[in-house]
């Protein structure tokens, strides 16, 4: 591997794209959702790309921010920062790009709502996330899972130019699948974080009352995602789907409670991603069969 291809490579890695990617997914989602047809090309296109240029430079952000807790992890050591592949200010520099280029291309290409939205959400989760609830409350993940959440929002107010009910229904279901999904890893990697001294669940805790929490938080999931189908948003094909998802999600919970397992919280935790994923597949495919075939 050359030094060029090592250099992008690491820059690319302070992006989290697979984070991103699911972002930008739920965004395209909430675009898909406002409208009856067609999402606009324009707002897909610049909406969706400004969303996730903002999500790379949160990524980003958090990766300059959490060094030197990184350096002392076990998951996060080899990350660009730690391992010196890249300097603090070369991330800032590219981080702060990445800021301006997203807001530029939402302001002039999409709306302001959208970049006001956006910059909010970055900022919710570099700097409140990252800075503060991070090491002060166990509730970390819970308060700062509204910054995760928001992109089904911002893609909605991409198409519309507003925040409907409907867009916070799907910022509702993200939200309260953020910590479940979270305490699952966290309950994996209970050492490393107490190790740096932070508050999460487990070590503040314990790992028995992490695992109430999280079936608690799946019970809740399970309702709040019969939102769209009770409210008219969707039909019986997401229903459907929705709950077969469900009974996965709610099972690994409960499979937690009674086994203690050390692959079964990761084996959660991958799930979880697949879930949501799958959740907004059925989400966007239940609004086009609707739409031009009439599916209900």
């Amino acid at each position: 591997m050359t030094a060029a291809t090592r250099k992008l490579t690491a820059f690319l890695g302070l992006c989290k794209l697979r984070v991103v990617a699911l972002i930008v997914f739920t965004a395209i989602v909430g675009m898909a959702l406002a409208t009856p047809g067609l999402v606009p090309l324009q707002p897909l296109l610049l909406g969706s790309l400004g969303i996730g240029l903002a999500a790379a430079s949160a990524a980003a952000l958090n990766h300059l921010l959490d060094r030197r807790i990184d350096a002392r992890m076990t998951r996060t050591r080899h990350r660009p920062l730690p391992t010196r592949e890249l300097t603090e200010t070369q991330v800032v520099a590219f981080a702060l790009a990445l800021a301006v280029i997203s807001m530029v291309m939402l302001i002039l290409g999409v709306n302001a709502l959208t970049a006001a939205l956006t910059f909010l959400s970055l900022i919710g989760y570099a700097v409140v996330y990252t800075v503060w609830l991070k090491r002060a409350t166990s509730q970390n993940i819970v308060i700062g899972g509204a910054a995760g959440a928001a992109p089904p929002v911002l893609g909605w107010a991409a198409v519309t130019g507003e925040v409907h009910a409907y867009a916070l229904i799907l910022f509702l279901i993200i939200f309260v699948w953020t910590p479940p999904h979270f305490w699952a890893l966290a309950i994996h990697r209970r050492d490393d974080y107490a190790g740096v001294g932070l508050p999460m669940l487990p070590v503040t805790h314990g790992i028995p009352f992490t695992r109430w929490q999280i079936l608690f938080y799946s019970i809740i999931l399970v309702l709040v995602t019969l939102l769209p189908f009770l409210t008219g948003m969707s039909g019986w094909v997401y229903l459907a789907g929705s709950l077969v998802l469900n009974a996965g999600f709610l099972g690994y919970a409960i499979a937690l409670m009674v086994s203690r397992s050390d692959e079964l919280p990761m084996a959660f935790f991958h799930y979880s991603v697949v879930y949501l994923m799958a959740l907004f597949a059925f989400l966007l495919v239940d609004h086009y069969l609707h739409s031009f075939l009439g599916v209900a």
